[in-house]
């Protein structure tokens, strides 16, 4: 076994959520009246956690009183909403059992907030996961390490036991910074010439790739 833990991102690594990212967003927008965006840029704006994405949705300069209601109501409808169109990608169940079933352990570490973290990885991975932590008050967000280490320490994992797994360059940033090996995913919300711009230097086109590289 190469490594003991594998730590995944959540929103485009395991979980294709954008729909329902999309549609909270667009219902969001459209409550505070304020113009819409599309399903690209709303993939383009995920992966810095819902602050970022709500700063990023509203019109350049927009105050931060403006800012504030935009993302109160959008927690209150994406808590109701995370799961209505959300599905894991294909081959990530048996990716997840086949980690599992060779004692590798599992884990999630997501800028998505951990109210939703927590209510998917309840829905979609019980049972599969041995620890699932996303944003919360008073943790520095993806790409700070913060959270990783938390997920170390809690399972008793050396870093250098232990690979993280993300679609994005802020999971690439979140692995150096962390001191970790890292993987990228090519079915998520960047594209291979994004990640190699930001430094990614091993890819997967497979679920199933992941778990050969993970278990050597």
């Amino acid at each position: 076994m190469k490594y003991k833990l594998a730590i995944f991102d959540l929103d485009g690594t395991l979980l294709d959520t954008l729909d329902d990212l999309a549609d909270s967003l667009s219902h969001t927008l459209a409550a505070a009246k304020l113009p819409p965006r599309t399903r690209d840029e709303t993939r383009r704006f995920v992966g810095n956690g819902i602050r970022k994405l709500i700063e990023r949705a509203v019109p350049t300069g927009s105050q931060n009183e403006l800012i504030d209601t935009v993302e109160r109501e959008f927690r209150a409808y994406y808590k109701l909403h995370c799961a209505d169109k959300t599905k894991p990608y294909d081959g990530i169940i048996e990716l997840l059992r086949r980690l599992r079933a060779a004692g590798v352990l599992c884990a999630v570490v997501s800028n998505k907030g951990d109210f939703a973290v927590q209510e998917l990885a309840v829905r979609y991975f019980s049972g599969l996961l041995d620890c699932a932590v996303g944003e919360r008050a008073g943790v520095r967000t993806k790409p700070s390490p913060d959270s990783v280490n938390e997920v170390l320490r809690t399972l008793g994992v050396d870093r250098a036991d232990a690979v993280y797994i993300g679609d994005s360059d802020v999971d690439i940033d979140t692995a150096k910074n962390a001191g970790m090996d890292s993987i990228s995913v090519l079915w998520g919300f960047r594209d291979r010439e994004f990640l190699v711009e930001h430094g990614a230097v091993r890819f997967v086109g497979t679920p199933r790739e992941i778990g050969d590289i993970v278990l050597g």
